[in-house]
């Protein structure tokens, strides 16, 4: 019995994850074309998009076994393009000189926290557990950004770029720190799931579907606070070990702003 040798993929097949990264950095760049016409709302549905394409490439690559070294730093360029420089620039034209030099000095934090979360991420890439990601994700943080533009037509100005500031230096400080974050990597959608998974997924899209802007700055916001918070919760249930007689493991000491261990 002769066992079916796999057909090698076509050379142009490696192309086809560059395809949607390059798609990620177009939208990346005309949402910053968008805000310089001072269309916010708008440029923040195109960093929700670019955030689909960045979660496309990566499956497609995996999907079709064309991972390569190119792939994924050409990846982390377009990330930090796309959710780094554009949610930075998007909030410099928003303020307009209103904080000063702060305005410009917070934005370009969160630029270099997202800049160093990327660099970070390819150098433990294949030494850490793919079922976390170590920080904040970048397309998250540009999420959470895109999500507050989206409520600008609706609220204040200076609540608008109060939020902003918060959010710019929040969102940076969880993008370099150590606090795990739920991956979708190992995401298989033909395994099968329990019917509570398909009612969650139910609600969401209701949700996203009746309120679209509120439901993306919440489901943002619950993405975002998830890592602090399952750290926090982890802590508390460690507390009860020491009284049942056994150690606290290296792990449950660890702080959140420490480098991983390979």
């Amino acid at each position: 019995m002769t066992t079916a040798r796999r057909r090698p993929l076509r050379r142009g097949a490696y192309l086809v994850p560059s395809l949607f990264t390059m798609g990620n950095t177009l939208l990346g760049f005309y949402a910053v074309v968008r805000g310089l016409r001072e269309e916010f709302a708008v440029a923040a549905i195109f960093l929700f998009a670019a955030g689909i394409l960045d979660g496309l490439d990566g499956y497609v690559a995996r999907l079709t076994g064309t991972e390569t070294d190119f792939g994924r730093e050409f990846d982390s360029l377009a990330d930090v393009l796309t959710f780094g420089a554009a949610p930075a620039l998007l909030a410099v034209l928003w303020f307009g000189g209103e904080f000063g030099r702060p305005g410009w000095l917070v934005p370009l934090f969160y630029l270099l926290a997202c800049a160093t979360r990327l660099a970070r991420y390819n150098v433990q890439s294949g030494t850490v557990d793919s079922r976390w990601f170590v920080g904040l994700p970048t397309p998250a943080a540009a999420g959470a950004i895109g999500a507050v533009f989206l409520l600008s037509p609706y609220l204040a100005p200076d609540v608008v770029s109060v939020a902003l500031m918060v959010a710019l230096l929040a969102l940076g400080v969880l993008m370099v720190s150590t606090f795990r974050y739920v991956s979708v990597k190992k995401l298989h959608l033909r395994q099968r799931w329990s019917y509570r998974a398909a009612i969650v997924a139910a609600a969401v899209l209701l949700l996203l579907a009746y309120r679209p802007r509120l439901s993306l700055i919440a489901l943002a916001s619950a993405y975002a606070v998830s890592g602090p918070g399952a750290w926090v919760w982890g802590r508390l249930r460690r507390r009860s070990i020491p009284s049942s007689g056994a150690e606290p493991t290296e792990e449950s000491v660890d702080s959140p702003f420490e480098e991983t261990r390979s």
